[in-house]
């Protein structure tokens, strides 16, 4: 059911305890006052006493019906008092409350000594870059995009602004996208074609198409590719394109809107 209004900052509970050093008497003084006996659980050598019979209580005062001796263990428990905290009450939470649920293995996630070790971490290595100015294309050849160093990101200097290299140690699954936004000189007419595509070591890993098949002459065009691959250290990822036009006039990749990244996936 759902909460209405402030929700409590305080989510845990428990019971106050009190241990006390006994000697000769029947006379003891509580850490919290208490209304009568019945809100006092008292234990004299590890047995529960009977309230009111074997003893009674008011305020901080507690007293005995038979007097103890130095060598009893006693303490209480404070049924009146809940004692409520922010974080689980000292003892509360077990191994078992900390088990790796939802990862492969529970020792990434918990040491020898049960304490944490990292449950996580950043989706590197992580590279991005913009085009800086406008590349010209010609139309019908294949072209690689170059000089993507706007607002670059590069975590493991594997990326120099037009091929992002896979680090040693770092092969695993590879989110990849790339963005070219075609800017032609003159308009398209039936017939035109543009292609994208993110390159692995010198070949089509994915490819994007749009086909002008209408008598609309087209001036821009937009095309995205993306997907996640497997990527082993070593290998190269670049973004290429491929335009053709039944009329004159080459195309451009427009600066700051043409683009290419990735990131590693943590498993």
């Amino acid at each position: 059911m759902p909460f209405i209004g402030n929700q409590p900052a305080l989510s845990y509970t428990s019971f106050a305890k009190q241990d006390f050093t006994t000697s000769a008497t029947t006379s003891y003084t509580l850490d919290n006052p208490v209304a009568n006996a019945n809100e006092l659980a008292l234990f004299v050598n590890f047995v529960r006493q009977e309230p009111t019979t074997a003893y009674s209580a008011s305020g901080t005062s507690l007293t005995l019906t038979s007097a103890t001796s130095a060598s009893d263990d006693m303490y209480c428990v404070f049924l009146g008092k809940a004692v409520q905290t922010v974080n689980p009450p000292s003892g509360s939470v077990g191994i078992s409350q900390l088990s790796a649920t939802g990862t492969k293995d529970s020792t990434t996630f918990l040491r020898g000594d049960n304490t944490f070790a990292s449950a996580g971490g950043d989706n590197t290595p992580a590279f991005y870059g913009q085009l800086a100015s406008d590349q010209t294309m010609t139309r019908n050849a294949t072209v690689k995009i170059t000089g993507m160093t706007s607002n670059e990101i590069d975590t493991n200097s594997a990326f120099d602004g037009t091929t992002f290299t896979v680090p040693n140690g770092e092969g695993g699954n590879y989110y990849l996208e790339g963005t070219i936004v075609y800017d032609f000189e003159t308009a398209g007419d039936d017939g035109f074609e543009v292609f994208a595509a993110i390159y692995k070591n010198g070949s089509t890993l994915k490819g994007s198409q749009f086909m002008n098949i209408s008598t609309q002459d087209l001036r821009h065009v937009s095309l995205d590719v993306s997907g996640i691959f497997n990527l082993s250290a070593g290998n190269t990822i670049e973004l290429y394109s491929y335009s053709t036009d039944s009329n004159s006039g080459d195309a451009k990749a427009r600066s700051n809107k043409t683009s290419i990244g990735g990131y590693k996936i943590i498993t």
